[in-house]
């Protein structure tokens, strides 16, 4: 019975080996290639979509990067905007004073002028006045002095001798 058991055993054996390499052959044959295949196919989209990560991560820091970019530009622009706002709001606010000053000045030379002028023409006024007052006077005392011939002669005589002839 051992020998049986032996036999049997390794027959066994055998038939199990070679329904294993037929098994092995088989499936290299028919299931191996599209496993390996699905597998590699498997790998390759793995592969692809790192590599589609890794280039979004990059494209995405160079869109940071450019964001980054024009918001500097942007903050540049701005801050050239107000500052060229400020020296025009400065320069024109300069020129209104300027102009308010030329302005000032000649109403002030104006009423300067004005009040020399009328100054000048009470001036004149007075003179006149004074003129006229000191005629009127010298025509008092004239007749003052002429209303008594004594004292006309006396004039007279008094300016001939004032008056030499030269």
């Amino acid at each position: 019975m051992e020998q049986l058991i032996s036999e049997f055993s390794f027959g066994l054996f055998f038939w199990q080996v070679a329904i294993f390499i037929l098994l092995v052959f088989l499936l290299k044959k028919m299931a191996w290639k599209p496993i390996l295949n699905a597998v590699n196919e498997r790998e390759e989209g793995i592969k692809n979509a790192l590599e589609e990560a890794e280039n979004a991560r990059k494209e995405m820091q160079n869109l940071n990067a450019d964001n980054e970019r024009i918001l500097k530009e942007a903050r540049a622009q701005r801050d050239t905007l107000l500052k060229e706002a400020r020296e025009m709001k400065e320069g024109i606010i300069a020129e209104a004073k300027g102009e308010a000053q030329i302005q000032a000045n000649k109403v002030v030379e104006q009423a300067q002028a004005t009040i020399q002028a009328e100054k000048n023409a009470a001036i004149s006024d007075i003179k006149n006045q004074v003129a006229e007052l000191s005629i009127g006077i010298a025509e008092k005392v004239v007749r003052g002095e002429l209303s008594d011939k004594n004292k006309q002669i006396k004039l007279v005589e008094e300016m001939l001798k004032e008056v030499t002839i030269s």
